[in-house]
């Protein structure tokens, strides 16, 4: 596989409607999408040779994103004040070039304002996984 543009990792925020429609947030330079899975371990006394031992599919699966930029498009931007001060859960889709789409409901765990007095205004923002997420092949 070749490499890919960073430019083509889109983190896109749902409108509620049905079927749902997703704005990509529009200026977001830098993106970071992590995905987990926390292990349990069923290690025992019984244990073969005392080597651990982990329960498949017991674990706490998660996802994390954040997203720095500048500000670009009212509308999304609007969208995502609005689901941060509301701290609502709001439908997400994340996509990943040449691997995949990851959508499902995310709750705005940061927001972050920057400017300089001689540069454009800047923002962070972090989503925190809250609820089942779906997975899409590309």
């Amino acid at each position: 596989m070749a490499g890919q543009k960073g430019r083509d990792v889109l983190i896109k925020i749902g409108d509620g409607g049905e079927p749902e429609t997703f704005a990509t947030v529009a200026g977001i330079r830098a993106k970071t999408i992590s995905l987990n899975a926390r292990t349990v371990d069923g290690t025992s006394g019984e244990s073969p040779q005392a080597w651990r031992e982990l329960i498949a599919g017991a674990g706490v699966k998660s996802a994390s994103v954040s997203g720095a930029g500048v500000f670009k498009d009212a509308a999304s931007d609007a969208a995502i004040q609005q689901a941060f001060f509301a701290q609502s859960v709001q439908s997400f889709q994340l996509v990943i070039p040449d691997f995949g789409a990851i959508e499902g409901p995310f709750l705005i765990e940061s927001l972050d304002y920057t400017g300089d007095h001689d540069g454009e205004a800047a923002f962070a923002i972090t989503l925190a996984s809250a609820g089942v997420l779906s997975f899409t092949a590309l």
